[in-house]
């Protein structure tokens, strides 16, 4: 049984996206689910928040086989085939599999098989590579038996992201107070929609393909791309910006995230903070988010050493409580039992 897929994606940068992954992962681990991250963004913040600056150089710089995303999809853009995937163990039940600058330059590899992919002969490498990064994530999830798979990725609609989203069971959104965040909703709709049903055209050429009779045990993604629902990034009230301006933009979310996304009309309007689709609005969480950062810990297992005490303490203990119900309400919607 392969395991479910979880990706956090808004084609728009700055919000709040790759902070929900780090969360979420110690919150699930914390619930007792073995969780494997996987951070396929060649910027690798990710990778940066769970790892010291050390760390992450002799990762880099060693260039041992597997132990990051690059390193195991690498052998694809020469003759060879997907490696075996190391993790690092950063906590019980959390495991990590980190990312890679260099992986930008597989870029053109997954541009290239597109078209490939829909041919009548061959399509075996096509479609290995193009599923490289499922079949990297499903080899890290057996190793460990994993209840669940995070994933995080860069903030565009690139070759990288589409196979990122090919591999993907379940979408969730993040989103700002802002007419750009807004607006990425808008295009990340139909471009979903898109992939997923070019997606399927391969799959049904590739089961009609003889090079499905010849590699019988060669396993696909389905490219379901299921969406979860969204979270808005909660605002920060600044002087030339009333609060006003931030309720525009979200209160034009509910509509717009049916539309593009859902393909459904909003019959009756609906405010964002009571639409069944909106998981959570993510607050901020100002000096504790630092204090976080310092400890390399989330902000909901800070304790009284780490300078969490008095209002911060209280911060805390809303934060547990906050991004618990958000991994309960993901799961819920995962048909993952907690």
């Amino acid at each position: 049984m392969m395991t479910p897929v979880l990706t956090f994606f808004n084609n728009k940068g700055g919000v709040g996206k790759t902070s929900l992954v780090y969360h979420l992962s110690w919150m699930y681990a914390s619930l007792r689910k073995r969780v494997v991250v996987v951070d396929i963004d060649p910027q690798a913040n990710l990778t940066a928040a769970f790892l010291t600056e050390d760390d992450i150089e002799a990762l880099w710089s060693k260039q041992r086989a597997g132990h990051t995303i690059y390193q195991c999809v690498k052998p694809l853009t020469d003759v060879g085939d997907i490696l075996e995937p190391t993790l690092q163990n950063i906590a019980t039940d959390l495991y990590l599999l980190p990312g890679d600058v260099e992986l930008s330059g597989f870029e053109d590899s997954l541009s290239n098989e597109w078209p490939n992919s829909m041919g009548d002969y061959n399509l075996y490498r096509p479609m290995r590579i193009l599923s490289s990064f499922w079949q990297v994530m499903q080899k890290a999830s057996a190793k460990i038996q994993a209840d669940i798979i995070l994933v995080d990725i860069g903030p565009n609609l690139g070759a990288i992201n589409r196979s990122v989203l090919l591999a993907t069971d379940y979408v969730a959104i993040p989103l700002g107070a802002d007419l750009f965040s807004l607006q990425g909703l808008k295009n990340l709709g139909p471009t979903l929609k898109s992939w997923k049903n070019l997606w399927k055209k391969r799959l049904v050429n590739w089961e009609e393909s003889s090079d499905h009779q010849n590699y019988p045990d060669f396993i696909l993604p389905a490219g379901d791309m299921k969406p979860v629902g969204y979270l808005c990034q909660q605002h920060s009230v600044r002087l030339d910006r009333p609060v006003k301006a931030y309720d525009k933009w979200v209160q034009r979310i509910p509509q717009v995230y049916r539309e593009s996304v859902m393909n459904e009309k909003l019959e009756k309007k609906i405010k964002q903070q009571n639409d069944p689709y909106c998981l959570a609005t993510i607050k901020h969480y100002r000096s504790l988010v630092p204090m976080a950062q310092e400890h390399r810990k989330p902000i909901f297992r800070l304790t009284s050493a780490d300078g969490a005490i008095g209002s911060h303490a209280n911060a805390v203990a809303d934060a547990r409580k906050d991004f618990k119900l958000l991994a309960e309400k993901i799961a819920g919607e995962m048909d993952m039992d907690l």
